[in-house]
């Protein structure tokens, strides 16, 4: 309880979680020494897995720029169970992302920070940036609130057998959980995932309820003070 209430600053280890999220450019290839050791410095994650977070950017440093990068579209932008943009897992194709993505997108920018153009609220490496920015105790309560969805992601990591699963299990101890995979159903083929609904027959069932059905709720929460941060 202790250790709830008085969590470690991860200032740094959630900038370094949001870059290896991020897309395998020769940028985050050349930064993999500083990341290894901004991780290592600042002590908030266990040494377990510090040591597994090193194997996933040995593996990035060793593997060929090509080879990473295809197989980094291929893991996130394919199929909905690894997506990182978080409002796929709560709102799908539902009239309710918008509106969650402009709440999200006002709670950045009264903390000081402001999207770059192209860039979506809640895509994860966005949403670990912001975070952040937080003191540590309400970092921490903002990713409790989103614990649930990063075991989704976590689960269908591990299923894939993707070394990336360490990030979100970093992700999940950061917030005062535990790394616990949840059964992930079975994805859809991409083309069903965007065939046209019927017309006229309600919302479709993937992240949308029927007009007689209660709407799913977004997990965006105010923060109670957000400090301002450059952006």
């Amino acid at each position: 309880m202790a250790l709830f209430n008085h969590p470690p600053a991860a200032t740094k280890s959630l900038r370094v979680l949001a870059r290896l999220l991020g897309y395998p450019d020769t940028a985050l290839r050349s930064n993999l020494t500083a990341l290894r050791e901004a991780l290592h410095l600042e002590h908030a994650l266990p040494p377990q897995r510090l040591a597994e977070l090193d194997a996933l950017m040995d593996g990035i440093e060793r593997a060929a720029p090509l080879e990473t990068e295809a197989s980094y579209v291929e893991l996130f932008d394919r199929g909905r169970a690894t997506s990182l943009h978080l409002f796929e897992h709560v709102h799908g194709d539902s009239r309710d992302r918008g509106p969650a993505m402009i709440d999200l997108a006002q709670t950045y920018e009264k903390a000081g920070l402001f999207l770059a153009e192209g860039e979506l609220p809640d895509f994860l490496p966005v949403v670990l940036e912001f975070t952040s920015t937080q003191p540590p105790r309400e970092a921490r309560e903002f990713l409790a609130e989103m614990a649930h969805i990063f075991n989704a992601i976590f689960a269908a990591l591990q299923q894939r057998g993707s070394a990336y699963a360490c990030v979100l299990g970093a992700l999940l101890e950061l917030a005062g959980e535990k790394a616990q995979p949840v059964q992930i159903a079975a994805e859809e083929p991409i083309d069903a995932i965007w065939e046209e609904p019927v017309v006229f027959d309600g919302c479709s069932s993937k992240g949308q309820a029927r007009p007689d059905q209660p709407q799913p709720i977004h997990m965006v929460r105010k923060p109670r003070s957000a400090p301002g941060v450059q952006a």
